[in-house]
């Protein structure tokens, strides 16, 4: 963070300190609950808040689907969640985690740092005093966005390297995302229904051929046992995941979610340190590079997919404009720039 966005800060909780606030309590889903480095995350965030008078608790999850369950339902005042999750909330936000939206392709090549540093202009974006009004939906107000790690392709058979590969094979869809079924189809795969607790199981006995997955995940849920020796992950970002902090705005100090968005871009290189941590923690052998020729194929076809279901109504036009406004900042050599696509759309 800036030494301008710092004094910013600073000047916005010292003017809410004075403010009384009841207690909130956040309910933050973790794939290792509190033990996790997220968990660790938000301790330091409540404290931050505590500044200008929030007085937080915080519960952890390893089931998103009940973490944001128990938000609606009024249980928590706020939830950290994956975008998958936190879509329902606010769609603009929600639309970072879709298919190749903040991938780099140079050369034929992933150019994972120009990649993250889409994310990272993102959260800048929403997190300016501009945007406030894309941040608010009815009682919803994006809190905070943090980079959760490129989902990968995790392959039994390193075989399954090609566009072409994929059909035929199995393939996890996640329940709570359309999306995901939609593009396999497309791929001629065969989408089988899995959600965060089950998805690893079945990878891992040889129910499904792939899975993409953050390589976060890779020993926690033992990942490795599903790749085995003829397997591989792939070095290709199908999305770059994020969590997602959506709060309910009547329970916090009024001005706490600019404050708040603020605080989690400044956490951004923390997040990313971990996130390099998990990625070396992957043998180099067990790493699989795609070729010129199908790192091209595998972003066009995300790129077609990504239209099309946003043509559905699945994916939220506006925030895939934005997306792509950023991603041609970092890329603007890319062919894409040159054309109308996502550009056009009217909301």
């Amino acid at each position: 963070m800036n030494r301008t966005n710092l004094a910013a800060l600073t000047m916005a909780l010292a003017s809410l300190s004075a403010q009384a606030a009841p207690s909130q309590k956040v309910c933050v889903y973790d794939m290792l609950g509190a033990s996790g480095d997220l968990f660790s995350m938000t301790k330091d965030y409540v404290l931050a808040m505590q500044k200008f008078g929030a007085n937080i608790t915080l519960k952890g999850y390893t089931d998103e689907r009940q973490a944001t369950e128990d938000y609606r339902a009024g249980q928590c005042d706020a939830v950290i969640t994956t975008a998958f999750r936190a879509r329902q909330f606010n769609r603009t936000t929600g639309a970072i985690d879709t298919l190749g939206s903040t991938t780099i392709v140079r050369d034929g090549k992933i150019d994972m740092p120009s990649s993250y540093e889409v994310v990272r202009k993102l959260i800048q974006t929403y997190a300016s005093p501009a945007a406030r009004a894309l941040m608010v939906e009815g009682d919803h107000e994006v809190g905070g966005i943090m980079p959760l790690g490129a989902a990968y392709p995790m392959v039994h058979d390193r075989r399954i390297n090609t566009v072409e590969a994929l059909a035929g094979k199995r393939i996890a869809a996640f329940d709570h995302d359309k999306a995901q079924a939609i593009m396999i189809k497309r791929m001629g795969a065969i989408p089988v229904s899995a959600d965060i607790t089950t998805f690893a199981g079945k990878f891992n006995s040889g129910l499904l051929d792939m899975v993409a997955s953050p390589s976060i995940a890779y020993k926690p849920l033992e990942l490795y046992r599903g790749i085995g020796d003829g397997g591989a992950v792939v070095r290709f970002p199908i999305m770059i995941l994020t969590y997602q902090m959506i709060f309910n705005k009547t329970r916090f100090p009024e001005g706490m979610g600019e404050v708040s968005r603020t605080y989690w871009l400044s956490q951004f290189d923390r997040a990313l340190q971990f996130i390099k941590q998990a990625d070396n923690s992957i043998p180099p052998t067990t790493w699989q590079e795609l070729s010129p020729e199908n790192a091209y194929k595998y972003s066009l076809m995300l790129r077609e997919s990504r239209i099309d279901i946003a043509q559905q109504g699945i994916y939220d036009k506006r925030g895939l404009k934005v997306i792509k406004r950023v991603r041609c900042n970092v890329n603007p050599t890319d062919p894409e720039c040159s054309t109308k696509s996502e550009e056009e759309w009217r909301q």
